[in-house]
């Protein structure tokens, strides 16, 4: 392999800053602050210099969001090689390595996990792209899914029911990653659905009403669902480790 020539080194170097001053306005003032124009003041360039690396806000905004979904996946991904080798344990890592990335970083969670912005909208609808970084994070969760429950019997609605009314309306999920029963496809996104809403609604901050350690409840739920997807055998007990604040 060619090593990158000085030019592509400055503006590899130049594209990370560029994305590291878009995610400082965002932790700082939201979404709404990320500009070109603020970003070239702190950088001490021009705003047209900038659209020589992105043609349009939009388009950083898409790129940091990439980055976003990379760097939670590789939390996910260390997690994993943490854990021990079963994948009940792996599973439990993975859920506690999201928790802990989003409420540490809630300006990022929302703009992945919160309403599609300009840039992540576009992003969001090339999802069933195996490529696209949201799918990558999807696929390190279904490896271990699927091993979890295999030979399992899922609490599920019968197959024939599921293929009834859902037909092939989860064929993006059925077939991106390999050709999935509709019943594992069904309790994947249904366990997604339920951990993705209780980690927004601790980090948007609607959980304050109900209980005053949102720790404890995710713990609680986590282990739930886990014996839910799979029985343990007698006198077996899930791994323990409790979500870190």
């Amino acid at each position: 392999m060619t090593a990158p020539t000085r030019r592509e080194r400055l503006r590899t170097a130049t594209l990370s800053e560029i994305k590291d001053g878009a995610r400082r306005l965002l932790v700082t003032g939201g979404v709404e602050a990320v500009s070109l124009r603020a970003i070239a003041r702190d950088m001490g360039m021009t705003a047209p210099a900038i659209y020589r690396y992105f043609p349009s806000l939009e388009a950083l905004v898409a790129g940091l969001a990439g980055d976003l979904y990379d760097e939670l996946r590789q939390e996910i991904e260390a997690a994993r090689d943490a854990a021990s080798p079963d994948p009940t344990g792996q599973l439990l890592e993975m859920c506690r390595a999201l928790r802990r990335w989003a409420v540490g970083h809630p300006a990022e969670f929302t703009l992945i996990f919160g309403n599609p912005v300009p840039g992540v909208a576009g992003l969001a609808d090339q999802c069933a792209d195996p490529d696209h970084p949201g799918a990558r994070l999807c696929a390190v969760f279904l490896t271990p899914f699927v091993e979890l429950t295999r030979g399992s019997r899922l609490p599920t609605p019968p197959a024939e029911l599921l293929q009834e009314q859902l037909g092939g309306h989860l064929a993006p999920l059925t077939t991106r990653h390999g050709t999935l029963p509709i019943e594992v496809a069904y309790a994947f996104l249904s366990a997604w659905t339920r951990l993705y809403g209780l980690v927004a609604m601790e980090v948007f901050g609607h959980l304050g009403w109900a209980v005053d350690e949102p720790a404890a409840f995710f713990e609680t739920e986590l282990v739930s669902q886990l014996a839910q997807l799979r029985p343990a055998d007698p006198g077996e007990t899930l791994p323990q480790g409790g979500a870190r604040h």
